[in-house]
Formats: C-alpha cells, structure tokens, sequence
C-alpha cells in the first residue's frame, strides 16, 4: 500500500496545483533557454566553426557544449522548486533529504531497471538505442570525461529528482488525488513519467525512461524521501556509463 503523502495528510497545506505545473513546464523551458545561451557562448570563446547550428547537427558534439546545456538546463529546474518553495507552494521536508542504511538497495534498483529495459527492449532489435549516451560523451577524454560523468550520474539524478519526482510529481499527486482518491497516484505516476521521458528527448527511448520514471514516483511515494530516487536514478544512469567505458576498452 502507498502512504499517504504530506499534502493528502495536510488537505489545508496543499498547494497550488496548477500554478506549480505551470512553473514546472515554464522552468523547463527557461532551462531550455538558457542551455542554448551558454552553449552560444560557448561558441564565442572557443571560436567554433558554423556556430550554434552546426554545433547542433553534430552526432558528438564537444565536451564544453554538453557541459554548458546541461548548467543551463539545471537552472531552469532548480529556479522552479526554488520558487516554489520561497511562495510556500513546496514545503521544507527535511525528512526526504534523510539517509537510511537500507537505502543502499536502491542502488540495486537503479541498476535492475536498466538491466530489465535493456531485456525488454532486445525483441525490437532497435539500433542506435545507445546514441543518446554516446552523444554526450562524444570523444571527451581525461578530465573532461570525468567531468561529465560526474554530471550524468550525479549531477543529473539530482536536479531531475527535485524537479521530477519532488516538486511536479508531488504536484500532479496532490491535485489528481482529490478528484481519483487513491487512483490519483497511480495516474500522477504515469503523467509524470511521460513528462520526464518527453523532456529528454529521445523517442526509442521513451518507453524505457518512463518505467524508469514510474518506478521513481512509486518509491519517492512510498518513502517520501528523495535519496532513494537519487541513488536509484544515479546507479540506472551509471550502468549506461559503464557500457561507454568498456566499449572504450574495447571489451
């Protein structure tokens, strides 16, 4: 059974629904804006040829350019939680920034769901279903490697939890509860992760970033915590990684 969540516990502390969807999509698109600022910064200072469209038809673009859109992207996110809780729309939860022993298994979790969307998606015989990593390592090497697989495997579980799973899935939750009672969640679930698999882009992957975004909202409804989400999206994301690495390797 789901327990009951900290606005459906609060009915007096719910929040704006509506206007926190709103700020979700209007912070995404901001993040969306200004990922192409810095990237077109970018393009200035390191004087690359053909500019910001070329850069944008590269199968591997540069380093610095990956580096820059996802900055300018986790603005736009962060700046809509921010928001929300400065106008009271997002309570201070101390509580999901906890760390339990037993949190560990989620690691597990993370890295089962990669193994079970990899399963399942073998009977299509899909190409390319690791371009989008490949696209963000591209040729990075060294420090610049590091660099960004401290973002994708830490950086990014955090801030597209925040958003994701702590303010727009919280949101969707609270609101579509009190006309669906308990069916509420389980649609809140599967809206959210639609969204979260949308937001990245890439149509073969849909399918497998939205289980991987119902399984977030079912554990961060189940625990009310965000860690779990965290370490979960963290450990489904560095297996990804890791499949870059051997093939580096050449193994």
């Amino acid at each position: 059974m789901l327990v009951s969540s900290t606005f459906e516990a609060n009915p007096k502390n719910r929040p704006r629904v509506g206007a926190i969807v709103l700020g979700c999509f209007v912070g995404f698109l901001v993040g969306e804006i200004l990922a192409s600022i810095l990237e077109e910064l970018g393009v200035q200072l390191a004087h690359f040829h053909g500019g910001l469209s070329a850069l944008s038809k590269l199968s591997a673009p540069p380093w610095w350019s990956v580096a820059l859109g996802l900055v300018g992207l986790w603005c736009g996110l962060l700046g809509t939680y921010f928001l929300a809780r400065s106008s009271g729309d997002q309570p201070d939860m101390p509580r999901q920034w906890s760390w339990h022993t037993s949190d560990v298994g989620f690691i597990a979790l993370g890295v089962g769901c990669q193994l079970l969307v990899d399963v399942l998606y073998i009977p299509f015989h899909l190409k390319h279903l690791n371009k989008p990593v490949h696209h963000l390592f591209g040729g990075a090497t060294g420090a610049a490697f590091v660099l960004l697989a401290l973002m994708t495997t830490v950086g990014a579980p955090i801030v597209e939890e925040i958003f994701f799973r702590g303010v727009l899935f919280r949101a969707l939750d609270a609101g579509i509860s009190q006309r669906m009672k308990r069916a509420g969640t389980a649609v809140a679930a599967v809206l959210s992760a639609c969204l979260f698999a949308l937001a990245h882009g890439e149509p073969v992957q849909f399918a497998g970033l939205a289980l991987l975004g119902v399984v977030l909202a079912i554990v961060v409804k189940r625990t009310q915590r965000l860690v779990p989400c965290i370490l979960t999206h963290a450990s489904f994301n560095a297996v990804a990684l890791v499949s870059v690495i051997a093939q580096r390797a050449g193994h």
